[in-house]
């Protein structure tokens, strides 16, 4: 996608497996584009198996271009911290690991500061206290092709149809989506 045309920011997020997040914020207005990725981690190149071992110390994370005319960074937040669930350290659901830690790669000091403020507030919703990591972004990995787009591409597959599903319809009842 051509995002040159728009001024755009970037925020980079983990919270459980990549595929989940990116068919979420895909239905977000203002999201121009996500990216499955790696970041976090020691290994300079990192595959899925290696990443999925938890061998690497990467996180599964989407990167996301979006156009701050459109939605914030604090509206990208605040649904990141309704789709998954970030008083789990290390785990969402049956995904088990530090590969799928919750966490928040911040681009600035402006981005630190919202997500400060945002995890302040969201501390008070859940029931347990915030693991959310917050670092500052580190070098990217884009994941494998065979990653990208995996629920537009694999809708049925159990994991897409139980897991990636339920959040996509969580976030259709609670925000507008590109389709409303």
């Amino acid at each position: 996608m051509n995002t040159n045309a728009v001024n755009t920011e970037v925020a980079i997020l983990g919270g459980g497996c990549f595929w989940c997040l990116h068919a979420v914020f895909m239905e977000m207005r203002g999201i121009l584009q996500a990216e499955s990725g790696y970041m976090g981690g020691h290994d300079p190149q990192p595959s899925d198996e290696a990443v999925g071992s938890g061998s690497t110390g990467h996180a599964e994370v989407v990167r996301l271009t979006f156009d701050p005319a459109v939605t914030s960074y604090r509206d990208i937040l605040e649904v990141f911290f309704t789709i998954h669930d970030p008083t789990t350290l290390n785990r969402q659901g049956n995904d088990v690991g530090t590969q799928y830690r919750s966490v928040i790669f911040y681009e600035n000091a402006a981005q630190q500061d919202t997500a400060r403020h945002v995890m302040a507030a969201m501390a008070s919703v859940w029931d347990g206290p915030l693991v959310t990591e917050l670092a500052p972004a580190a070098t990217w990995h884009k994941a494998e092709a065979a990653q990208q787009d995996y629920f537009v591409q694999h809708p049925f597959e159990g994991y897409c149809a139980f897991v990636v599903a339920p959040k996509i319809m969580k976030f259709r009842e609670t925000f507008p989506s590109k389709t409303k």
